[in-house]
C-alpha cells in the first residue's frame, strides 16, 4: 500500500513526539483461561481419607500452567499485545471487575507507572498469588504492546541484548531426548521425601545416579523438589547426593520457609539451593535477597508479577551478584529478561522436548542445539493467529 504525502508527514511527526504525547490509549481488555498443561498432572481431587497425602499436592486449577490465562489488550492505534498469565478463571474475573477500570482509557507505552497503580490498588487483598498472577498477563501484553509500537523486540527496550544465545536446560525426568537435541544442562523432578523414609532416599541417589551416568560427566545436573523436603533432609540428601555433583536444589522447602531456605544457603556444602518460582513481586525476592535465602532466583514472568517484576529483581540481584535464572526462561515471555541481563546465566526449556504440546511449543524462543535465542520481531514475539484464536480462545477475535 502507497501512502500519501500528508500520511508519511503524519506518521513522521507522530513518531517524533514523546510517548506520552502521542495520545495512544487502551481500548479492550479481555482475559480468557488457557490451560497449557492439565490440573491432573499434579493428581486428582479424589481423596482415600482425611490423611492422605495426596491431598497436600493437590494444586488445583488456578495454579502454574494449568491455570494460565491469557491475556489481550487493544489500542486505538491499531495495536494489540498479548500476555500470559495465572491464576485461571478467578484471574480473569480480577481483570474483568476490577484492573480493567486501570487500563481502559491510558496509555499502554506507562507501562511500569500501570503496574504500580494496579498493585497499590489491590494490595488490600492482593499483593501475592493470584492477583498477581492476573497482573503479570497485563503487564506482558503491555510490553508486547510498547514493543510493537516501537517496531522492536522487547529485549532491545530492556536496554539491548548483552549475548546473542543462553545455554538452555531440559527439564524432565528422562534427559536422554534432550541429549539428542544438544542440551548440556539438565534438571529431573524428585518426587520423593521424608514420608518415603530410608527406601526413598536411596531409591534418589539411584535415580540421580543413573542420571549423571547418563548425562556424563560434564553435564550440568539439577533437581526440582517441588516443595516436598525440610531442613535436615536436604541437608543430608545433599550430602548423600555430593558424588552427582549437583549444581542446585530447587524448592526443597515451602516458599514461606524464609529461615529454612537461609539456614540451607548456610549449611548446604557441594551444591547450592535455587528458589523463587512460587515468590511474587520485587518485594518478595528483596526479601528473598536480604535473609541471603537462595543462591539463584528463579522468578516467573508469567505469575510473579510479569516483565516489569522480573526486570527489577534482576536490578536487585545483580546489585548482589546473584544469578536469576527465570522458570521457564525459554518462553518468549521470559527470554527476553534474559537477554538483556548479565546474571541470567541459563534458561529452564518451554515446550523444547516436551512432546505434544501445540501450545507451548507456539510460545518457545527459538532453539537450536542446546541453546535459546530472542525472537527477531517486534514485541515479545507470540503469534497469536486468527485460527489459533478460533480454536484455543474463541471468546477472543484476532
Amino acid at each position: 500500500m502507497r501512502l500519501s504525502r500528508r500520511t508519511l508527514l503524519t506518521n513522521l511527526s507522530a513518531a517524533a513526539l514523546p510517548a506520552a504525547d502521542r495520545k495512544i490509549k487502551i481500548t479492550s481488555v479481555q482475559a480468557v483461561p488457557f490451560r497449557l498443561l492439565n490440573a491432573s498432572r499434579f493428581g486428582s481431587s479424589k481423596f482415600s481419607s482425611d490423611f492422605d497425602p495426596a491431598r497436600m499436592r493437590w494444586f488445583g486449577p488456578f495454579s502454574q500452567l494449568a491455570g494460565s490465562i491469557l491475556v489481550q489488550i487493544r489500542t486505538d492505534q491499531g495495536l494489540t499485545g498479548y500476555g500470559l498469565g495465572g491464576g485461571g478463571g478467578a484471574a480473569c474475573y480480577i481483570i474483568e471487575n476490577h484492573l480493567k477500570d486501570l487500563l481502559l482509557g491510558a496509555n499502554p507505552l506507562h507501562v511500569e507507572l500501570l503496574w504500580d497503580q494496579m498493585f497499590s490498588s489491590t494490595s488490600f487483598y492482593g499483593r501475592k498469588g493470584v492477583v498477581i498472577m492476573a497482573m503479570s498477563g497485563i503487564d506482558l501484553a503491555l510490553w508486547d504492546i510498547a514493543g510493537k509500537h516501537a517496531g522492536a523486540p522487547v529485549y532491545q527496550l530492556l536496554g539491548g541484548a548483552v549475548k546473542d544465545r543462553v545455554t538452555a536446560y531440559l527439564t524432565s525426568p528422562n534427559p536422554e531426548p534432550g541429549l539428542k537435541l544438544g542440551f548440556q544442562a539438565f534438571k529431573l523432578p524428585v518426587n520423593l521425601g521424608p514420608a518415603d523414609g530410608e527406601e526413598g532416599k536411596k531409591k534418589i541417589v539411584a535415580q540421580l545416579t543413573e542420571a549423571r551416568r547418563i548425562v556424563g560427566p560434564s553435564a550440568t545436573l539439577m533437581i526440582d523438589v517441588l516443595c516436598r523436603w525440610d531442613v535436615p533432609y536436604t541437608i543430608e540428601m545433599a550430602n548423600r547426593l555430593e558424588e552427582v555433583k549437583l549444581h542446585f536444589i530447587e524448592e526443597p522447602l515451602l516458599p514461606d520457609d524464609l529461615q529454612g531456605y537461609e539456614l540451607l544457603c548456610k549449611e548446604v556444602r557441594g551444591t547450592r539451593i535455587a528458589s523463587g518460582e512460587h515468590e511474587y513481586t520485587h518485594f518478595g525476592f528483596a526479601d528473598l535477597l536480604r535473609h541471603k535465602a537462595a543462591h539463584f532466583l528463579q522468578p516467573d514472568m508469567t505469575w510473579s508479577g510479569g516483565l516489569t517484576t522480573g526486570r527489577r529483581v534482576a536490578g536487585l540481584a545483580a546489585a548482589q551478584s546473584i544469578p536469576v535464572i527465570p522458570h521457564r526462561g525459554g518462553s518468549v515471555y521470559g527470554i527476553h529478561l534474559i537477554m538483556a541481563s548479565a546474571n541470567c546465566p541459563m534458561a529452564e526449556s518451554f515446550g523444547t522436548g516436551e512432546p505434544g504440546n501445540e501450545l507451548m511449543g507456539m510460545l518457545t524462543a527459538p532453539f537450536e542445539n542446546g541453546y535459546y535465542r530472542a525472537p527477531a520481531g517486534p514485541g515479545l514475539g507470540a503469534e497469536f493467529t486468527a485460527a489459533v484464536l478460533r480454536q484455543h480462545a474463541p471468546q477472543l477475535r484476532p
